[in-house]
């Protein structure tokens, strides 16, 4: 062009100029589809799930999954057993009219006695937890923002399960996303490994493609409480974490004398984040099956490289972490098994023996719904 400009000729210079707006156009748009692609890519990959490990059982569905031990026998009744919203002690406590009115369908409102054991159920996990497991109590926020739902692997495969506000938070379905977020963009020392933790926090889940699923009672809501448990340690000592932390599950419905089984779960019915997960099923004699109410997952360093969050060994660089989590226990289940196992023939329901310090020694609910 300047060449062209010093010789005097207008056109060729003027053709030049216009061929190098030309290129800077197309270079601007090249880089835009560039910049889609990428963001295409992105998304993609983090639509894909993690791997299972070798010795996860393989399997289209839940007809795969293989029970490894169970705990507690079934009692058996002499009269034909209630679902949980049946049982007289229960029924005032349940009100899911009121709920209806206020919300709209899969929601509850507890009432009196109910409410009552549903908070002492949530306390005496925490406890337990606590005192006994060695997990660190936590109080965390139920407002997340978006990158936090992407590093435990809610979006953005899973966006519709989920509720978004205007503004752009989401709300969590579970306390794993704020427990193990936590770490996000850190660097740990080793030392200081594992963490183990414990949050009581209300969930939400919109139970999208659950359409005519658990309608009936309090089994699927849209909002519900946890006890969750997570753990966040090094890749090498994962494997002995889960195996630890599924028995942290156990334990509290051991302690409550409710019959579960322990089942680990094949390749087809496992969470699209976990390399092996263990699902706890208790009892519920309304039902006369086995119901889940916990999922311990190990999920190796998938998590930790979504959110960056890593460790370093003395001298050592920077390597990704390891993350578990397990529900320890979901309270409202928890709720439900309690009711149809200690229901009794006169419509009372007699509670666990370890629930009575946290109900001021009271150790029944009458028929007509009195904590006694």
């Amino acid at each position: 062009m300047g060449a062209a400009k010093a010789r005097g000729d207008n056109a060729e210079f003027e053709r030049l100029r216009a061929l190098v707006a030309e290129k800077k156009a197309e270079g601007a748009r090249l880089s835009e589809e560039a910049d889609a692609e990428d963001a295409r890519l992105r998304d993609a990959l983090s639509r894909i799930a993690n791997l299972p490990l070798d010795d996860v059982p393989e399997g289209p569905d839940e007809t795969g999954n293989v029970e490894i031990r169970r705990w507690g026998t079934p009692p058996v009744l002499d009269f034909k057993p209630l679902e949980h919203f049946d049982i007289p002690a229960a029924k005032d406590g349940l009100d899911f009219q009121t709920a209806a009115k206020l919300s709209g369908s899969r929601f509850v409102v507890l009432r009196g006695a109910v409410a009552r054991v549903h908070r002492a159920l949530a306390q005496f996990m925490l406890d337990l937890h606590t005192s006994e497991h060695g997990l660190a109590e936590t109080w965390t926020p139920v407002l997340v923002k978006e990158e936090a739902m992407f590093g435990t692997n809610q979006l953005p495969k899973f966006a519709e399960d989920s509720y978004q506000t205007t503004n752009g938070w989401w709300l969590i379905p579970t306390s794993e996303v704020t427990l193990t977020n936590s770490v996000a963009g850190d660097i740990l020392d080793e030392a200081a490994l594992p963490l183990r933790l414990t949050a009581h926090t209300h969930c939400f889940r919109s139970e999208a493609g659950s359409a005519g699923k658990d309608t009936s009672g309090m089994l699927r809501q849209h909002q519900f409480e946890k006890v969750e448990m997570v753990t966040i340690c090094t890749p090498e000592t994962a494997l002995a974490e889960h195996e630890r932390m599924t028995k942290c599950a156990e334990a509290v419905l051991e302690r409550l004398g409710l019959p579960y089984r322990t089942i680990v779960l094949c390749t087809g019915d496992m969470g699209f984040g976990a390399q092996k997960t263990h699902d706890l099923e208790v009892w519920l004699p309304g039902q006369n099956t086995y119901r889940e109410i916990s999922s311990v997952s190990t999920c190796g360093q998938f998590q930790a490289r979504r959110m960056n969050a890593r460790y370093r060994a003395p001298g050592g660089k920077p390597e990704f972490l390891a993350t578990l989590n397990g529900s320890g226990l979901a309270v409202g289940r928890c709720l439900i098994a309690v009711l149809e196992n200690g229901q009794q023939a006169d419509g009372s329901v007699t509670l666990p023996e370890a629930l009575v310090p946290w109900l001021g020694g009271k150790s029944r609910i009458t028929a007509e719904g009195q904590l006694v």
